[in-house]
């Protein structure tokens, strides 16, 4: 397949331009610091107490704005969606109820589709927390609670396509968001629950019994085995060791592919041999009921490649090793 090829690089106005923009929109972001006031308060407290939803409608650029803030709300435990403010002049206002809060995104506070679903919304008892950048605009003074989102200047050198003013829109949103989480008291677990196909869900909602082989697929022999015994168990199961288990079906030890190694380099022939005097006995165990990345976890600090899980009885209930917890996606 011959090669695509690849335009010369950008000049030096490219890059020094590009740096601009950045330092522009952090300076925009930094000056919101100084507003977060007795208003942002306000508003922290409405949506704490919001019965319904918290719905989020804008549109244009401050619309997707507006969809990220509803998402980033739902994922950190405040109920939320987004509504386009033209779609809602059309049908969808019937989504918008008394017993939710909307939260309106414009940054010149004039739109015209913003301005025609908020008053009915209003009249119907629906609270109304406004971000714009300008204090004395239309939307503003229909709000209950105003958050000031106003930027200096646009990062776009024509001053025109929203850059500064969507990034401060972004940043104040995702303050409401994790200032909600704070005050929920919205933890790693709750997060992981919004998040269950994540990284982070699996490894704070998998359990080790999630993961275990269990039944006759637990390498296992009773305690009177020989090691030859041990080793076909090693070879069916394919876990690379064996538990060993007492009258009582207890764990009384295990017996792994490296004891075999390291017996067969010291006595050579194994075949007479027992595997209660060389397995290794009181062996790192797990309760079944334990977080598999707590799994991972032991394994790791131990320098272990396998675990049997045991009940509190101590009777062996699974095992697994790391292929288990990888195919898992655990680790």
């Amino acid at each position: 397949m011959a090669a695509v090829p690849i335009p010369a690089a950008a000049g030096p106005k490219a890059l020094a331009l590009a740096r601009e923009v950045i330092d522009i929109e952090a300076q925009s972001v930094a000056a919101l610091a100084s507003r977060i006031d007795e208003a942002f308060a306000r508003a922290v407290g409405l949506l704490l107490a919001c019965r319904g939803r918290v719905v989020v409608t804008g549109v244009g650029k401050s619309g997707h704005i507006g969809r990220k803030l509803a998402s980033t709300l739902a994922s950190t435990g405040t109920p939320s969606h987004f509504v386009h403010a033209a779609e809602a002049a059309h049908g969808d206002l019937g989504m918008i109820t008394r017993d939710d809060v909307l939260i309106a995104l414009s940054y010149s506070g004039e739109g015209d589709e913003l301005l025609t679903i908020v008053p009915p919304a209003k009249r119907a008892g629906t609270p109304l927390i406004a971000m714009t950048g300008n204090t004395a605009s239309s939307l503003a003074r229909l709000a209950d609670i105003h958050l000031d989102v106003r930027v200096e200047k646009e990062a776009c050198p024509l001053n025109l396509a929203p850059t500064s003013s969507s990034t401060a829109m972004l940043a104040m949103g995702d303050a409401l968001a994790i200032a909600c989480l704070s005050e929920r008291g919205f933890g790693r677990e709750d997060f992981a629950r919004s998040h269950p196909g994540g990284a982070l869900g699996r490894q704070l909602l998998t359990r080790v019994r999630d993961v275990m082989r269990t039944g006759d697929a637990i390498p296992k022999v009773a305690i009177e085995a020989g090691v030859m015994d041990a080793v076909h168990e090693i070879t069916r199961k394919q876990l690379g060791m064996t538990a060993v288990q007492d009258a009582n079906g207890a764990l009384a030890g295990i017996f792994t592919d490296g004891d075999l190694r390291r017996l067969l380099e010291r006595v050579g022939d194994v075949r007479a041999l027992a595997v209660a005097d060389v397995m290794t006995r009181a062996p790192l165990t797990i309760d079944a009921d334990a977080l598999a990345a707590e799994a991972a976890q032991l394994m790791d600090r131990e320098r272990k490649n396998q675990l049997l899980v045991v009940d509190d009885a101590g009777l062996l209930v699974g095992a697994l090793n790391n292929l288990d917890l990888m195919n898992a996606k655990v680790i």
